[in-house]
């Protein structure tokens, strides 16, 4: 027992101290963009997210299908799950509502599922019950589309450093990533406790009392969850996103350097000191450079305790590690009915996909591994398998 305590101790330190590595300038600049994919009416990724997906609906069900072919077509080798619950909500009438969050894990080969720690992206995909017809671009089929095309970037960059290291080196060897992408966030009517956040509170409280064998560095599901970086309301321009928790703040600030450096390499699209904005103005000055992550500099005293209230809350009570991604103040279309893909600033949305690929690689140690120009793309044809 001394000894499996030590090396948990041991995993933890190690992990923090060597989680995250730069890329260089070279791959920064070859992070591939979604291109046509994030087309609002034809995109393979973003289009079919940008409908009605209530929970309990036929769009949510589609919604999840289209989860479930993108990994199946082009990921085969991350681990597909889905996470049932069912609720009643203040409009089901007394009925149970199904809630189903889709879970994609990509761990190192031949690893066990309890001693791998995971950097975990989530976003929810289920849209606001009213007003009806409501899309929820920003809120949040933005965040999955991103989140889905950093997968597919990735994916072949982890198999050549997981299959380079050949086994010797443990930590390697036991960090993978974990998406979830969970039904149920909005309220139906009013936001409280118990009308919100449906599929993140019945996985929290599940994945609390999920145990793995006992030898298992990880005690729980929830344990082997390093970082939760959660996305959200993310696709209009000017956002600025505070850093919300002091406990990861370092983690922000990896977030904020890389940043940092994209602007500097001219690569923010949304920059207003982009080449492509800078070639359309008689001024050619360089304008003030806003960015999307401006307290990385944030002194210790200066967290005040508050946040907001998203898919992170049931897990965070449980001790996981919170980085939220959410621009304070909500921007302007939050729960209107413009809210649609017409409505999201695609400058915006590319950097933030752009800036989450570039945290990730680099927490994932894929300096080297990154070969995006002789990489050919999967068959994107439908899978065979569909969700129950």
């Amino acid at each position: 027992m001394l000894f499996a305590f030590a090396l948990l101790s041991l995993v933890s330190v190690f992990s923090l101290g060597s989680a995250y590595t730069d890329l260089s300038d070279d791959t920064l600049k070859n992070l591939p963009g979604p291109g046509d994919d994030f087309d609002i009416k034809t995109g393979s990724i973003l289009a079919p997210i940008l409908r009605p997906r209530v929970s309990g609906t036929k769009g949510n069900r589609a919604v999840r299908q289209h989860f479930v072919d993108f990994f199946k077509s082009q990921l085969p080798e991350w681990r597909i799950e889905m996470h049932n619950s069912t609720s009643t909500t203040p409009v089901s009438g007394g009925k149970q509502v199904p809630f189903v969050n889709f879970i994609a894990t990509r761990d190192p080969p031949g690893s066990l599922q309890g001693d791998v720690s995971r950097l975990a992206l989530v976003a929810h995909y289920d849209s606001k019950y009213t007003p009806k017809g409501f899309i929820g671009a920003i809120d949040s089929a933005a965040p999955c589309a991103m989140i889905m095309h950093v997968a597919r970037s990735i994916d072949a960059a982890l198999t050549k450093k997981w299959a380079a290291h050949g086994g010797d080196d443990f930590d390697v060897e036991h960090k993978g990533v974990q998406i979830l992408l969970l039904d149920g966030e909005e309220a139906f009517k009013v936001w409280t406790d118990a009308d919100s956040l449906y599929g993140a509170r019945a996985l929290a409280e599940d994945w609390e009392s999920t145990f793995h064998t006992a030898a298992s560095i990880y005690r729980t599901p929830l344990d082997s969850i390093e970082l939760f970086l959660l996305l959200d309301l993310l696709g209009s321009a000017r956002p600025r996103v505070p850093s919300y928790f002091k406990t990861t703040h370092w983690a922000y600030k990896h977030m904020a350097r890389a940043e940092d450096r994209l602007r500097k390499l001219g690569l923010m699209k949304s920059s207003p000191n982009h080449a492509a904005k800078m070639a359309k103005r008689e001024n050619k000055k360089p304008r003030r450079e806003p960015h999307f992550l401006p307290e990385g500099n944030k002194a210790d005293d200066a967290f005040m305790g508050g946040f907001v209230q998203d898919d992170h809350v049931p897990f965070m009570a449980r001790g996981v590690d919170i980085l939220h991604i959410i621009p304070t103040p909500f921007p302007s279309v939050w729960h209107e009915i413009i809210d649609d893909g017409e409505h999201l600033d695609m400058d915006t949305v590319e950097d933030w996909t752009r800036l989450v690929m570039a945290f990730t690689a680099e927490w994932m140690d894929l300096e080297g591994f990154l070969n995006f120009n002789s990489e050919e793309r999967r068959d994107t044809s439908k899978s065979e398998f569909e969700i129950p």
